[in-house]
């Protein structure tokens, strides 16, 4: 379906019936990323929602960076729930999964992180190495430039062992995509004075977090650490063999997790 909400056209897939889950895709994905962990959740009688989150997929690219900040995102993601008639769901997914806990805790049944921690975690050194491709993405134009250069080459030097790269390079070829998607970045993520870390509303909701040990982006002892900052049951799970992309290399351990920690009662 085809939401128009806050200004942009949202593409949303709903599948099944019962209570509602949402997931949330991240960077450089879509609603697609999900497809083999979908029918797990549905046939377990779950009701699945997965939105291409603005800038990405089939949604819509506003061109100004602000249009990207998180306070958006959680729109949408409310926006999104009401459409489907859902008060709250079972969210699942990256970034902006620990972002609607954050902000949408009345609509968060629980929590499961997919591969990232929570945000208010402090940096290890290891992690400020793997991440070292938000500052890149920062620089207007020149990540562009690079990322599309001969067919698409750094990107796919950026993403080994990416399963979806030919689908997200056919999404991020659409008209301004590319730069809508970096905007996420450029929003949240562009590099600040040093001073005390922001204030973060607290994770009131029983959470999940799952990472897996061939990631090249985030350092599994952030997501451990989360356990921390968690005012709500707490559960780490560790995948092993997948990339960073566990939803794609991992889907039927992914969804055997994701259907544990749903089934609950989850335990501290």
């Amino acid at each position: 379906m085809i939401l128009t909400a806050n200004g942009v056209d949202l593409y949303v897939e709903v599948h099944g019936a019962g209570d509602p889950v949402l997931l949330l895709h991240g960077w450089p994905d879509s609603a697609d990323l999900w497809r083999d962990v979908i029918p797990a959740l549905t046939a377990a009688g779950y009701q699945v929602i997965a939105p291409d989150q603005r800038g990405f997929g089939r949604s819509s690219r506003p061109a100004d960076v602000a249009s990207y900040k998180i306070a958006n995102a959680v729109a949408d993601v409310a926006a999104v729930l009401d459409a489907v008639g859902a008060p709250t769901a079972h969210v699942v997914g990256h970034d902006w999964a620990w972002a609607t806990a954050m902000y949408l805790p009345d609509r968060t049944r629980t929590l499961t992180a997919v591969s990232v921690p929570h945000p208010g975690v402090p940096d290890t050194p290891r992690q400020r190495e793997m991440a070292w491709y938000t500052l890149f993405f920062q620089f207007t134009e020149i990540a562009e430039a690079t990322l599309q250069y001969d067919d698409w080459a750094a990107l796919r030097e950026l993403s080994p062992g990416y399963k979806g790269i030919d689908s997200a390079i056919a999404n991020l070829s659409r008209p301004g995509a590319l730069t809508a998607t970096l905007n996420w970045y450029r929003a949240n993520l562009a590099p600040r004075m040093p001073g005390p870390r922001r204030e973060l509303p607290p994770v009131k909701a029983p959470t999940l977090g799952i990472w897996s040990d061939g990631d090249r982006y985030l350092d599994g002892a952030r997501m451990r650490a989360s356990a921390e900052l968690i005012q709500a049951p707490w559960r780490y799970a560790e995948i092993s063999g997948a990339t960073h992309w566990i939803p794609l290399d991992a889907p039927e351990e992914l969804s055997g997790l994701i259907l544990d920690w749903l089934a609950g009662p989850p335990a501290s």
